[in-house]
């Protein structure tokens, strides 16, 4: 399998609304690998490795949350893909 990696900023109101926990379990069920974590800015960050249309469905997922996150906007890139494994949460940056 191809891996791909794309870093996503996510914007709104992302943080305190468990956004990490559920962006963790939608990328393990997607197969992902990478991390998620919050940063200092109030955004949320994730890096997703995998298959492409995994990402994709993961960079579409991120662009509504769990149920109580506002996403005001999703900024994906490509990244460097880091040899991540598995898909977890990093502390905020």
């Amino acid at each position: 399998m191809a891996r791909e990696a794309t870093r996503l900023i996510i914007q709104g109101h992302v943080q305190g609304v468990g956004y990490r926990w559920w962006a963790l379990g939608r990328a393990r069920e997607l197969g992902l690998a990478g991390w998620v974590r919050n940063r200092a800015d109030g955004a949320v960050e994730a890096l997703a490795i995998g298959a492409p249309d995994a990402i994709a469905a993961f960079v579409r997922a991120c662009e509504t949350g769990p149920p109580h996150a506002r996403v005001e906007s999703v900024t994906a890139s490509p990244a460097p893909d880091d040899g991540s494994d598995a898909f977890e949460q990093r502390e905020s940056a």
